[in-house]
């Protein structure tokens, strides 16, 4: 008995042993925050700003800048709800301005770069502001000017006048790993030096409204007030800038963006230097390359960036063409459509650069200069005028489409010199799709539809159930769709 009962305390002394061994390795690997915390914050800063009643009477998320998950989708249901979920916000901060009667106040986070008063923070935190206010750990108060501000990129550089301040040091994006621990200290909801921990999600993601910054995902906990704040790695370097939040709610769902720091760096450089960025221009519009269109170029998967149209007077008029695929770009392989953008605008301009191109069933390696990305306002002004067609001439029927000529008024209001526009879509093919009433036929095969003649011509060579690409106009917008061919390939209507 006095033997069994020695054998039962060596046992739950080696299940104590082994407790306590298993909870100092959980300890030993999990991060401590303490010392980063302690070392780097008081180098971040909060920033608040007043806008004047002008410039106040917007939609509460165009002050929120993207922690709103507004950049995700820009539907009438998806505003509607954040209006009211974000008044909630500003009203129980005391902001208003809704009505355009108010002064408004909107806060945010940013950090030192310099001893002598460079400020990092993010552009659509003092978007708009008359006022820009520093706070510093220490409770001073400072007067910021802009040096310099990139909508883009979604940066602002802000100068105080103060001396001897605390710095941080910033690291490099790039050396980041999936999986890795990050740190991120800011100001949500005004609740300044807040800290917030998680990991590396992904790197080098697009998001739909963003064409020049590969942003790293985390799943740290960002808030409206977090903007324009430092996330850290483990040695205490800034390797982002919180930027924004996926949501549908308004607030953190595990998923959140920041600016990676060595994109950060370039722009503040050109800010700092010249006040603006420069960046490179390729003069095109591109699309995804799905599934579907990847076979009818007869590419194995899809890849690189297509081609739907060549803006005028841009680096790439004559040299590139409607229906290429940009496989890479000055030696770097473009995956998808979102990459190509992030690639041209890190690129310098008046220089030669090589981009090898998928055009038609060969692969070319073509030379041209970049020129400066000009403003947004000029590039939108050199897009087709979204007017639709006058639809007129005796219907032909053909893959499914009900079409019709394009008369003289029309081609001139669309600025095209060909194509054949779509009455009604009857068949399931071109259901499928995504043609739809009202689009014109620009290009099929890789040729320019002349006219409803033309366009059954090239039909008639059409293999059935086999993809192919057209090129169509809607809205003043071009793009591809595949479809498959369906039997018969060509009918006329009596």
């Amino acid at each position: 008995m006095l033997q069994s009962k020695k054998l039962i305390g060596l046992f739950f002394v080696s299940l104590l042993n082994i407790s306590v061994l298993t909870g100092s390795a959980l300890a030993d690997g999990l991060p401590d925050f303490t010392k980063l915390v302690e070392q780097h914050r008081t180098a971040v800063v909060n920033i608040s700003t007043k806008t004047s009643k002008k410039a106040a009477n917007k939609s509460p998320h165009d002050f929120l800048g993207g922690l709103d998950g507004n950049r995700e989708g820009n539907s009438d249901e998806k505003n509607q709800m954040l209006d009211e979920l974000m008044k909630r916000f500003f009203d129980r901060d005391g902001a208003g301005g809704f009505d355009g009667e108010k002064d408004t106040s909107s806060l945010g986070s940013g950090f030192i770069i310099s001893k002598d008063g460079y400020v990092v923070t993010n552009y659509h935190v003092i978007r708009d502001a008359d006022e820009i206010i520093v706070r510093l750990s220490d409770r001073r108060e400072l007067s910021a000017k802009v040096v310099g501000k990139d909508k883009r990129s979604d940066i602002a550089l802000l100068k105080v006048e103060a001396d001897n301040l605390p710095v941080l040091e910033t690291g490099s994006s790039k050396d980041l790993k999936v999986g890795e621990w990050v740190v991120a200290i800011g100001s949500p909801f005004g609740f300044d030096h807040s800290v917030t921990a998680g990991i590396v999600s992904a790197k080098g993601r697009s998001l739909p409204t963003e064409n020049y910054v590969p942003f790293i995902q985390t799943d740290v906990a960002i808030n409206p007030g977090n903007s324009g704040g430092p996330l850290f790695n483990m040695k205490g370097e800034v390797v982002g800038i919180n930027s924004q939040i996926y949501s549908r709610t308004g607030g953190f769902m595990g998923v959140s963006f920041a600016i990676p720091i060595d994109i950060a760096k370039r722009v503040v450089a050109d800010l700092k230097t010249k006040g603006k960025v420069s960046r490179g221009w390729l003069g095109v519009y591109i699309q995804e390359v799905t599934r579907e269109l990847a076979l009818s170029f007869g590419l194995d998967k899809p890849k690189g960036a297509l081609v739907v149209d060549v803006i005028k007077e841009g680096p790439a008029l004559g040299v590139l063409q409607q229906g290429d695929i940009v496989l890479e770009f000055n030696g770097n392989p473009v995956r998808d459509a979102s990459t190509l953008p992030i690639l041209v605008g890190a690129t310098p301009i008046d220089k030669d650069i090589e981009i090898k191109v998928r055009r038609g069933d060969k692969t070319e390696t073509l030379t041209l200069k970049l020129s400066e990305l000009p403003s947004e306002d000029t590039v939108l002004s050199k897009a087709l005028p979204k007017q639709k067609p006058k639809k007129t001439v005796k219907p032909a029927l053909i893959l499914g489409m009900e079409l019709a000529e394009l008369d003289t008024i029309a081609k001139k209001a669309l600025e095209v010199d060909h194509g054949v526009v779509v009455k009604r879509v009857i068949g399931d093919s071109a259901r499928h799709a995504g043609i739809e009433a009202g689009d014109v036929l620009l290009m099929l095969k890789g040729e320019k539809i002349t006219d409803i003649k033309h366009f059954e011509s090239l039909v008639q060579g059409m293999e059935e159930n086999k993809t192919y690409a057209f090129l169509v106009l809607r809205g003043g917008s071009a793009r591809y769709l595949a479809l498959k061919a369906e039997k018969p390939t060509a009918k006329k209507k009596d």
